[in-house]
């Protein structure tokens, strides 16, 4: 019926007026709307036409829950704004007064406090160094910070340790040692792992703010931006994986192209979700040994499988036991951890999977992946760590958690050592000994 917003207003209002059923207060508060109307489209036009370099960036994804807003080139943290109240068309009041509010006066201490007193001695200089201390700065970063801050961007232990369980998987292959894959096997997982990591903190600013054992990682603290994190993982992970396809074989490159999509895309989302997460991320683990093996050979073995699932088991008493002494930092960060909502189920995991290896022990001879000697030189260390773990199930103290992740730490190093001097050595065909044929005797 009306085509323009105003020319709706006008007619209602002459409608209304006609019949004498609003006075003039309503019909300045239709006139002040219309005007608000207009003045919400120039400022819509303006911030369409205002300069890229001001637009919001990417980072303000619903689920991160806080929006990253660049303005004069430094990227800023906000929360999310608050919506304002729209006010209906029937509203008495007129926004158009501004109302006078009277100012809070400053509070005064209470008899019988004393105030600190200050040091009359102080030198100036000190004291405005001491103030200026605690004045909130922009943080400035150089480019000879940067090498430190990729490292602890790509959590350079875990990316060593990832890189470490990969050689080791190569080394138990049953073929001759190459160096050359070997070396590229190992860059290819480096940058996979980097890749994985970062996106990880990329995805986990807000909630890694609010727990003590994250809130001084980079991005969190502001050293570099969102933006930059993601361009370091990118630059990482294209070459990474490219490294493992083309460099070793197909299959390793798709293992860590599934690696990365695991951890980044199903890990990281469910530990705020499920405590499935544990198990996911054990999925995570496991695999590198897998890569090593397939980098090696080119095909997915049972003798891989078995690598797996030594880094499988070996994570849930790992894990349980570093969680249970930090349920209140993953309770502030809004994390689902078995410490934190299953602490019963947390225990008998850590302990079950404990004894778990000892019967993956057992089975490497049993898929010829290592001599008999194996299940017999690894049973004491096995049995140590299952009788840790069944002190941190009876007991579930901070203590014996302790021990259990510190003997966890040497646990899996000593584990594919020993499983390394017992690997079963092979023969190939072509090089077995033949038998020398004896002459028949000349008749």
């Amino acid at each position: 019926m009306y085509k323009t917003p105003c020319s709706r207003l006008t007619g209602v209002w002459k409608c209304l007026s006609r019949d004498g059923l609003v006075g003039v207060g309503v019909q300045q508060k239709l006139i002040a709307n219309v005007a608000r109307s207009h003045m919400s489209a120039r400022r819509l036009i303006q911030l369409c036409r205002r300069d890229q370099a001001e637009w919001m960036t990417f980072q303000h994804l619903c689920f991160l829950k806080r929006q990253y807003v660049k303005s004069s080139s430094v990227l800023c943290q906000r929360a999310r704004p608050k919506q304002e109240h729209v006010a209906s068309v029937l509203d008495d009041r007129d926004d158009s007064v501004v109302r006078q509010v009277q100012q809070i006066p400053a509070l005064k201490p209470e008899p019988g406090t004393v105030a600190p007193p200050c040091d009359p001695t102080e030198p100036e200089a000190a004291r405005a160094a001491r103030l200026e201390a605690r004045q909130w700065k922009e943080l400035k970063v150089e480019y000879s910070d940067l090498p430190g801050i990729y490292a602890r961007l790509s959590k350079l232990k875990l990316t060593a340790l990832v890189v470490t369980t990969a050689a080791a998987g190569y080394a138990m292959a049953p073929v001759p040692f190459d160096p050359v894959t070997f070396l590229m096997a190992s860059v290819g997982t480096c940058l996979s792992s980097c890749t994985a990591n970062s996106i990880n903190q990329y995805f986990e600013v807000p909630f890694d703010s609010n727990m003590n054992r994250t809130k001084n990682r980079p991005l969190v603290r502001g050293q570099i931006s969102p933006l930059h994190a993601v361009s370091f993982a990118l630059a990482c992970g294209i070459p990474g994986v490219t490294l493992l396809t083309l460099g070793v074989n197909p299959l390793t490159g798709f293992l860590g192209a599934l690696n990365i999509f695991l951890y980044t895309c199903c890990y990281t989302p469910l530990k705020r979700l499920s405590i499935t997460n544990t198990w996911v991320g054990a999925v995570v683990g496991a695999i590198p040994p897998v890569m090593g093996w397939t980098a090696a050979t080119g095909s997915l073995d049972p003798g891989a499988l078995l690598l797996g699932g030594f880094l499988f088991s070996w994570q849930f008493p790992h894990f349980n036991a570093l969680s249970w002494n930090l349920r209140e930092d993953y309770s502030r960060g809004g994390y689902r951890m078995m410490s934190v909502t299953h602490p019963g189920l947390c225990k008998r995991v850590a302990l079950r999977h404990s004894v778990g290896l000892i019967g993956l022990s057992a089975l490497g001879p049993v898929l010829d992946v290592t001599t008999w000697t194996f299940p017999l030189v690894s049973l004491p260390i096995n049995l140590y760590i299952s009788y840790l773990a069944f002190r941190f199930y009876r007991y579930g103290d901070r203590q014996n958690a302790r021990k259990l992740f510190f003997c966890s730490l040497w646990h899996l190093p000593m584990l594919l050592l020993l499983a390394l001097t017992c690997k079963k050595s092979r023969v190939p065909q072509d090089e077995a000994p033949v038998a020398p044929s004896t002459p028949s005797p000349a008749l």
